[in-house]
């Protein structure tokens, strides 16, 4: 598909991934791309999607809204994360099917695996248990929206698609601590610890877990890929493959930033899930994504973005 001369429906355009996304499509020479703000379109609210697609008409909607945060956030708000974001994907897909929209791009998470999932994660291993408590809420919500998709290829053959972010760290992301992920509040934490002076960090549980980490501007071209190229029914884990544990994280974080103080576990805060590592052949084969930033990389340049426009602004 030609996405330059379709109309682009980009959910959660304005966000972290969102942006990128929206960026990458603009330079490709995508010239309709429509990025809704919440306090015009609240896609929790049916007539504001209705108005949405009315205004808009879409050929083509990538849906990449989501309300999200760490495992402090997914723990204090398990109905809220439940129900905005399958209400959003639920009412969206439907519009969709409705409006008779080309192609319909869905971006799950990599919360929706079974807490104790072999790993690497196989798409075909979504099924095998419950995911991990503390995000389970959130992980089932997306999950129901790949059966939602599935469901509507069956019945009314509708172009739906659903992609498997693992988790993303980059410029722009989230750095608050009271709703951020692991990679953003490491460096907070160790970027204020040396503006103040301090010799300590204090981070959640007790740094055994693993996870694998993917730059968003790859992320951004693995999603337009998808968009482009791909129009299976089954899931695609999108990721770069590479495991590394929390403890083996800090430790980079650190380097990067400058911290040499000490770290110290919380143990009394739960770790999530013990480990995290997708399986990523079948993006390379299905549409030729592969992740080609390193996480030294990845980590110097989201630290040099989080000193020019988040520690300054908070200093």
């Amino acid at each position: 598909m030609d996405l330059r001369s379709k109309r682009i429906l980009l959910t959660g355009g304005s966000g972290f991934l969102g942006s990128h996304i929206a960026d990458l499509l603009r330079q490709m020479g995508c010239q309709h791309v429509t990025v809704p703000r919440r306090r015009q379109f609240d896609l929790v609210r049916q007539e504001a999607v209705e108005r949405l697609f009315e205004e808009y008409r879409p050929e083509v909607v990538i849906h990449a809204a989501a309300t999200v945060g760490g495992i402090g956030a997914n723990r204090d708000n398990p109905g809220r994360f439940f129900y905005e974001n399958a209400i959003m994907g639920i009412q969206l897909i439907e519009a969709c099917r409705r409006y008779e929209v080309v192609k319909t791009v869905v971006l799950g998470t990599i919360c929706a695996y079974p807490k104790f999932a072999a790993v690497p994660f196989q798409e075909g291993s979504l099924w095998d248990g419950y995911p991990e408590e503390t995000n389970a809420p959130y992980g089932i919500a997306k999950k129901a929206l790949l059966v939602q998709c599935q469901a509507y290829r069956a019945q009314y053959g509708t172009d739906a698609v659903f992609l498997l972010p693992v988790n993303l760290y980059g410029p722009r992301d989230n750095f608050d601590l009271h709703s951020s992920h692991v990679i953003p509040a490491m460096i907070r934490k160790c970027g204020e610890a040396i503006e103040d002076g301090s010799g300590t960090i204090t981070l959640w549980g007790d740094g055994s877990p693993t996870r694998e980490f993917l730059y968003v501007e790859d992320a951004a071209e693995a999603i337009v890929k998808a968009t482009e190229c791909y129009d299976g029914a089954e899931p695609i884990n999108v990721g770069s493959g590479k495991e590394i544990s929390i403890q083996e994280l800090v430790g980079k974080i650190a380097s990067i930033t400058g911290f040499d103080g000490r770290i110290e576990w919380d143990t009394t805060k739960p770790n999530g899930q013990p480990r995290r590592c997708l399986e990523v052949s079948r993006a390379q084969q299905e549409f030729g994504f592969t992740a080609r930033t390193d996480l030294d990389s990845g980590l110097r340049a989201t630290v040099a973005w989080y000193r020019d426009n988040v520690a300054r602004s908070t200093t």
